[in-house]
């Protein structure tokens, strides 16, 4: 599971530090694409497998649109020497992703995030939204 919150620094290349305990889950390569809400999604390669065939086995009515928004801007990254990656300037574009990234874990993704659009999407959750999620749930 990807658990946690970091912030990392982007330089004006696109390269971000990847925190070593997601590159851990993720190893030699993985994939980045445009995520919801204003972020990057990055799967590890056996989850992008998943999605894909979710994806693909749905009717092509509802699943062109999927497919052209998942894969169209997707790229497999692979960490540097220094656990950097890059970000192409398409992606960056999409997620305004300016200086500062939050990199969140979120199950069996991570999330990319410009810090101030994250602080923002956060600042709206309140604790009733959560608490009528949950007991949707059954907890």
């Amino acid at each position: 599971m990807l658990i946690g919150e970091y912030l990392h620094s982007m330089d004006a290349k696109g390269r971000v530090n990847f925190p070593v305990k997601l590159l851990r889950h993720f190893g030699e390569s993985f994939i980045v694409t445009k995520g919801m809400d204003g972020c990057l999604f990055s799967y590890s390669l056996e989850e992008w497998g998943k999605l894909e065939q979710k994806i693909n086995s749905m009717p092509m009515s509802k699943a062109r649109s999927l497919q052209r928004f998942f894969f169209a801007g997707a790229v497999e990254v692979e960490p540097d020497k220094q656990g950097r990656i890059l970000i192409p300037q398409s992606l960056r574009e999409y997620a305004g992703l300016q200086k500062d990234i939050m990199i969140i874990g979120a199950s069996n993704r991570v999330e990319l995030w410009d810090k101030g659009t994250y602080d923002q999407s956060c600042s709206e959750l309140t604790a009733d939204m959560v608490a009528e999620a949950m007991d949707e749930l059954g907890f």
